[in-house]
């Protein structure tokens, strides 16, 4: 079955919106560090500073069964051509950022 998006333009599941991104080509896995990215694979370490990366999509999800569970999926391409998604917890649990990282990531400018 192939991942399509909803009425919205968005994914009903994480699952799907990952799958989906993969096929156009985001196969690298970003961890947020407080002032930039990081992609980590066998040979090397690439980190990215807010200035070195675009985010080009943005999916929102909130947990089933408990309404606080909220993820967002940012689909991100580096200066160099470098694609991949980035998952992270919004809300509660969203993480200590610094100004620059949190001005990246604000969504308002970006396709959802």
């Amino acid at each position: 079955m192939k991942a399509q998006p909803n009425e919205d333009g968005g994914y009903d599941t994480m699952t799907e919106a990952l799958a989906a991104l993969e096929k156009k080509g985001y196969t690298c896995n970003f961890n947020l560090l407080s002032d930039g990215l990081e992609h980590k694979n066998e040979e090397e370490v690439i980190k990215l500073s807010p200035g070195e990366f675009d985010i080009t999509e943005v999916h929102r999800f909130e947990g089933m069964t408990n309404p606080s569970d909220n993820s967002i999926l940012y689909a991100i391409e580096s200066e160099g051509g470098l694609k991949g998604t980035l998952v992270n917890a919004y809300g509660t649990y969203a993480d200590a950022l610094s100004s620059e990282m949190i001005k990246k990531l604000d969504t308002r400018h970006v396709k959802q």
